[in-house]
């Protein structure tokens, strides 16, 4: 393998091909590099452009599309890592585009700050996050690119270039969620506040209880959200709320029994068990649903919003009109019921507020995320038709990161700024620069 080293950074030639975490997407880029600033990854993409190659950044991998996938250059942002400075003034914190979301959570904490909210995990890189439209569940809280408050990227001409709602304010109103589309995020500046206390109550309940109560247990609650096991009339809900305290975080052998033993190292076994054995889902659903029993504790937010998810699997995500929820949910289930499907993982149910960001999911409109998974290897072409069937008819707006069929044509009728966004593509990358072929199907050429 040959090996060119400019500084701190490094550029290589590829040598095996990168795969993603779910390992359904693999690419075979010419190159790799790997710069340790701005003015590197510049000079990188420049000498991109000079070579004829296409240029596309990977985190953690943690898309279920391949829209990070690129046979050109491949830019690994492992050394664009850390926090730039943190302005208690502005009450924001900078961080460099590579950093994992746990390292910026872990330090916030350490400093006495936090993000307002996050999604369920936090391996992915702050860049990884944000540019695919990562979200938690919140009644009035937004996504995690909803609290950036300012962006450097470099350009596909090699420009470093910064923007605000103050400056350059229409770039900044696509690039929060700019899908890789319009340049290569070297760093972000995030709102954050005092950290705070959040109290989790977590407690089964059924289906027809969740549907009837959605739209009170959604008003009540600062943070709802639900989880609907196939093949049974069993959910699991999970109320957040903002807490005086005191903290009462979970004792560590009975949190480390459900959620490491019960929910990722039984529930591995389960979905193996029941990739084997079809039949045997729903029996095994009916035994899950069951096995997780109520809970409450305090904590601080990350160790709230966050949980280890160690069981692979392929997911897709629709974002729907908050109104359709309680219909949608009926159909879903319906569908399941009534059809030879055999589905081993529960259906994950979010809501967001309206937010003004051009390609955000919840762009425009309250929003309800409908996720649906399945164990990885599992054959998943059958239920995800079935189910995209359901959430398109209704408008929905896919995940940009997790599977789906949609292509632009459809996408630019259920996102009223889509033809905005890709006018900006057109001006900052017109020669396609970071592009490949997912981009080109979702957004066109």
């Amino acid at each position: 393998m040959s090996t060119r080293t400019a500084g701190p950074g490094s550029s290589r030639t590829a040598g095996s091909p990168w795969r993603n975490w779910a390992g359904n997407v693999t690419s075979r880029p010419v190159r790799e590099v790997s710069p340790a600033s701005a003015e590197e990854l510049a000079a990188e993409i420049r000498r991109a452009a000079g070579d004829g190659l296409r240029v596309k950044t990977v985190g953690t991998g943690h898309s279920f599309t391949s829209i990070a996938a690129t046979d050109g250059v491949l830019v690994r942002p492992d050394l664009l890592t850390g926090i730039r400075r943190i302005d208690r003034g502005a009450m924001t914190v900078t961080v460099e585009s590579g950093t994992p979301l746990k390292r910026l959570n872990v330090a916030l904490a350490r400093e006495g700050l936090s993000l307002t909210n996050m999604g369920d995990i936090m391996e992915q890189t702050v860049a990884g996050a944000t540019s695919t439209g990562t979200h938690g569940t919140g009644r009035a809280s937004a996504s995690i690119a909803a609290q950036i408050r300012a962006l450097e990227l470099v350009t596909a001409d090699g420009t470093l270039m910064t923007c605000s709602e103050k400056e350059r304010p229409e770039v900044f109103a696509a690039a929060r969620i700019g899908l890789g589309a319009l340049g290569v995020v070297t760093a972000m500046t995030f709102a954050v506040e005092p950290v705070f206390l959040l109290t989790a109550r977590e407690e089964p309940m059924r289906f027809d209880r969740v549907i009837a109560d959605f739209d009170e247990l959604h008003a009540e609650n600062d943070h709802f959200e639900f989880y609907w096991f196939p093949h049974t009339d069993n959910c699991n809900t999970k109320r957040n709320n903002r807490s005086a305290g005191p903290a009462a975080p979970l004792p560590r052998l009975g949190g480390w029994f459900e959620d490491e033993f019960l929910s990722n190292g039984v529930f591995r076994a389960a979905c193996s068990l029941g990739r084997a054995v079809p039949p045997a889902i729903p029996a095994i659903a009916r035994i899950s649903s069951r096995a997780l029993s109520s809970r409450t504790y305090t904590d601080i937010p990350y160790k709230v919003f966050t949980s280890p998810r160690r069981v692979r699997f392929l997911e897709m995500e629709y974002a729907l009109p908050r109104e359709a929820a309680t219909t949608a949910l009926r159909e879903l289930k319906a569908m399941v019921e009534g059809s030879p499907l055999k589905v081993s993982f529960p259906v994950e149910v979010r809501t967001a507020p309206a937010d003004d960001i051009a390609l955000s999911t919840a762009s425009g409109r309250e929003t309800v995320y409908i996720a649906v998974h399945l164990y990885r290897g599992t054959p998943h072409r059958g239920y995800f038709t079935a189910v995209e069937r359901i959430m398109t008819a209704h408008g929905g707006r896919p995940h940009w990161g997790k599977v789906h069929t949609r292509d632009a044509a459809y996408l630019a009728g259920v996102y009223p700024r889509f033809a905005e966004f890709t006018a900006l593509r057109d001006r900052l990358d017109p020669d396609r620069l970071f592009g490949n072929d997912h981009l080109r199907r979702v957004l066109g050429d």
